[in-house]
């Protein structure tokens, strides 16, 4: 059963994300001063704060499984250095295919020096609302065939890309748990996990 504190420490971050998602169409006119109201109070009474995402291929193993995993994927409104942090595993536009999306690990955001491991390469420094992304599985090799499809292939991409931070992975009806993230991240999104999690819901839509 779920605490009140807990479902209080949700309901600021549905408010949160609802104000957020809101204030950026009404900044693009897409909606007026009263439609903002009513599209804030709409998704805070009926909106959720996640959806399901279904990853296949070896890319971040052992985090998703080698066969896929069905991903419970926490909406990210406006990726930033302040709701986005290094160590999440997030999911983003794939650079070279808008339409297909990439689930990475975030290693570095903006202001870090990326040092490459060959001599060749000159080191840089990530720029404002740049970041590098990585597969988890290390055995792949990213220039070799695109078995990782990652930055060491297509470089920085901007953290506008991003739009969710996964929080939960199922592999099998008898293997799932919460992915790893950022200490921080994990903290924040503990309460969203507790309310919104629907273990019997992911295996339903599994693809097995």
């Amino acid at each position: 059963m779920v605490s009140l504190s807990t479902w209080c420490r949700y309901l600021v971050h549905k408010i949160e994300y609802s104000f957020t998602l809101g204030w950026k169409s009404y900044k693009r006119g897409q909606i007026s001063d009263r439609e903002l109201q009513d599209a804030v109070w709409k998704n805070v009474f009926r909106g959720k704060l996640t959806y399901l995402h279904w990853s296949k291929g070896e890319a971040m193993a052992p985090t998703i499984g080698e066969q896929g995993g069905t991903l419970l994927v926490r909406k990210i409104p406006s990726a930033d250095p302040g709701r986005v942090f290094v160590g999440d595993v997030i999911v983003m536009k794939d650079p070279d295919d808008s339409d297909n999306y990439l689930v990475r690990r975030l290693a570095a955001t903006e202001g870090y020096e990326m040092v490459s491991k060959d001599e060749k390469d000159e080191p840089f420094v990530l720029e404002k609302d740049q970041c590098w992304v990585l597969a988890d599985n290390e055995k792949l090799k990213p220039k070799v065939l695109n078995e990782a499809k990652d930055s060491r292939l297509f470089g920085p991409v901007p953290m506008t890309g991003i739009v969710g931070r996964v929080i939960y992975c199922l592999r099998t009806a008898v293997d799932h748990g919460p992915v790893q993230n950022s200490h921080y991240s994990m903290r924040k999104d503990s309460p969203v996990l507790e309310v919104e999690l629907d273990v019997d819901d992911m295996v339903k839509n599994h693809k097995s």
